[in-house]
């Protein structure tokens, strides 16, 4: 999808409130958690059982899923590939927002091609995107499936479904490969914040 031309009259105002006045004032950096995998892989809960833990320890916070953001910003888009780039595109843009108030910002995306992800690594600094692969195979994905969306795309009612007939393509070096097919929630949750503090986005 080619990027619609910037107007000639749009002009960036710096704010006096910086990101690392922001930051200084919460106690941690901004950054984008960005979760990834199959539909069922627990992208959401494991966002959500992350933003918990962080929220009692102080922390600023907001999760952007998948499904909510279809409902308002994205509420326009359909699933063919156009569509999924302009997704990623969208929420890459909104999320780089969020982190220059200073928020965490954790996103729940199945985003399945990698270009899309490292288009929104590349629109923030070294250590800004952390990239959270959550791992689990298409079977377990199949298992959690309660609306039974892949029955309903392995039978040709859903086109364009990830995994089924739409590419997931796995990250090939992400920050965190976390079982989340296998390992109990609790578990992945001090994963993710174990490398946060290990990366220096939150404290000990």
């Amino acid at each position: 999808m080619s990027t619609p031309p910037i107007s000639s009259n749009v002009v960036w105002h710096k704010a006096t409130v910086t990101r690392a006045r922001r930051e200084a004032q919460n106690g941690h950096r901004g950054a984008i958690i960005w979760f990834t995998g199959l539909s069922g892989s627990g992208k959401s809960t494991l966002a959500h059982a992350v933003e918990e833990t962080l929220y009692q320890k102080g922390c600023r916070t907001f999760v952007l899923d998948g499904d909510n953001v279809r409902h308002g910003l994205c509420g326009d888009l359909g699933f063919s590939t156009e569509d999924r780039i302009e997704n990623i595109r969208r929420v890459g843009e909104m999320a780089k927002l969020y982190m220059e108030a200073g928020v965490i910002v954790l996103t729940a995306f199945i985003s399945p091609y990698r270009e899309d992800r490292d288009r929104v690594r590349s629109m923030v600094a070294a250590g800004d995107f952390i990239e959270i692969y959550c791992d689990a195979g298409i079977a377990i994905c199949e298992s959690r499936d309660v609306k039974g969306m892949y029955k309903k795309a392995r039978a040709g009612q859903i086109p364009d479904f990830t995994g089924i007939s739409s590419p997931y393509e796995v990250p090939e070096s992400p920050e965190l490969d976390v079982d989340t097919g296998a390992a109990a929630l609790d578990a992945c949750v001090r994963q993710v914040v174990g490398e946060m503090i290990q990366r220096g986005i939150v404290a000990a």
